[in-house]
């Protein structure tokens, strides 16, 4: 209980710290994320899922993008799994699309359930296939993620059925062109686990992307960071394989 509350209290101090420091128009949006997960059991080993993603620019307005992606998994061990997944990505403005990204990418998860808290390791390899419609060009880049998820049941060991749970993370994401360090997140949320199937999450998303230090007609050009703090609701249904017996644990960890 005493980690559950110690828990609790630093999400609500980083909540009240970053909703203080961003109160100017537009720093605030939405995303609104629907997964159907279909995870791998001790017999059946393959897995997968399908999700559908939307966000706004403030504030349940504003909507300028949306995801279409999915994957197929297989878990080496209980705690080791992989998975390839694939994605459609669309940016919009008012007078119509602004660029369209397609991506593939190759994903190796970890979990560690320590007692209470469980954590889970996401390592990602992406390629982008992107499109700028406006100036009618096309580019192809790679990047790297790390994500690193903790979640803590609260008043049970485990996140089982009516189960009131903290989740937080922090990813990278890395260009292995360079500038390397290209985009942080960092999330804190709560979540209920209504039954095996369904569970739903309520979070704060401070995503900042990064513009490297660069010198241009003889000018240096500092770092530069620029952050935006979302509302994130997900909602996470998963299926089972007929006759099977379901993993031990799990967390209910957002696959974006």
């Amino acid at each position: 209980m005493n980690k559950a509350f110690g828990l609790a209290a630093v999400l609500a101090g980083l909540l009240s710290h970053h909703a203080a420091s961003a109160q100017t128009p537009g720093t605030w949006g939405n995303w609104f994320i629907g997964t159907v997960v279909l995870p791998g059991s001790v017999e059946k080993k393959w897995g997968g899922y399908v999700e559908a993603q939307a966000r706004t620019n403030g504030l349940f307005r504003q909507y300028f993008y949306n995801e279409l992606k999915g994957g197929l998994s297989y878990d080496l061990d209980k705690n080791f799994t992989v998975l390839l997944g694939g994605g459609r990505y669309s940016t919009f403005d008012e007078p119509g699309p602004i660029n369209l990204e397609k991506r593939l990418w190759q994903q190796l998860v970890i979990n560690q359930f320590l007692d209470r808290i469980k954590l889970e390791h996401r390592y990602r390899v992406e390629q982008r296939w992107l499109t700028y419609r406006a100036e009618d060009s096309t580019a192809f880049r790679q990047r790297l993620r790390y994500r690193l998820n903790a979640f803590l049941p609260l008043f049970h060991h485990t996140i089982t059925n009516k189960t009131l749970f903290l989740s937080v993370y922090d990813e990278i994401f890395l260009n292995p062109k360079g500038p390397v360090f290209e985009r942080n997140r960092a999330y804190a949320g709560l979540g209920y686990q209504f039954t095996k199937q369904l569970n739903v999450q309520v979070g704060w998303l401070r995503q900042a992307n990064y513009s490297q230090p660069s010198v241009k007609q003889g000018q240096l050009r500092p770092l530069s960071v620029s952050p935006k703090n979302n509302l994130i609701l997900t909602v996470i249904f998963r299926l089972a394989h007929r006759d099977s017996t379901p993993l031990p644990e799990s967390v209910p960890s957002q696959q974006d």
